[in-house]
């Protein structure tokens, strides 16, 4: 039987620009962003999600994220310093260097790479249109693909589902 992985990719939540002169790395989550990583953290817990290990950009509001959405402390967290600013390529080289043991990641990361690496991933289909058109701020695509880690390439994984933090909000 083949083996199955998960990645979930998980953009951060909408960050503040109130305040000037602040370096882009250094931004904190906004109002907006707390609240839909709250509605993110429901999300995760209803339905169970808790990757083997988290690798998540060095930024204030990717590492806020992290820290609201609540993942459980079982799972290891890494902060991938070459996640910020990283190409759909380089996004995908740090997963190439998942050992094959983990079954399951979460990469927290930022546009446009993060919606490019996902596109790209799941190949065609409507949600992987939707998610084309637009990956908002807190979104969560869920992808699988079989085989190692080393193995993952454009294509080869099917969107599992793709979660938009306005679309949980108004289920609730």
């Amino acid at each position: 039987m083949p083996i199955v992985k998960r990645l979930f990719l998980l953009r951060h939540a909408k960050s503040s620009w109130d305040e000037e002169g602040l370096a882009d790395r250094d931004r904190p989550l906004a109002p907006r962003g707390k609240r839909a990583s709250k509605v993110m953290a429901k999300h995760l817990r209803d339905e169970r999600i808790v990757p083997d290990l988290i690798l998540c950009s060095p930024s204030v509001r990717t590492r806020e994220t992290l820290e609201r959405v609540g993942i459980g402390d079982a799972t290891e967290v890494r902060i991938e310093p070459e996640i910020y600013g990283a190409s759909e390529r380089d996004l995908l080289d740090v997963l190439r260097r998942v050992p094959d043991d983990v079954d399951s990641v979460m990469l927290i990361g930022h546009n446009p790479s993060l919606q490019a690496l996902a596109v790209s991933l799941a190949g065609e289909g409507s949600e992987v249109a939707r998610m084309r058109e637009k990956f908002p701020t807190a979104a969560l695509a869920t992808l699988d693909f079989e085989g190692g880690w080393r193995e993952l390439a454009p294509g080869v994984a099917e969107l599992a589902s793709f979660v938009r933090p306005k679309e949980l909000a108004r289920t609730d």
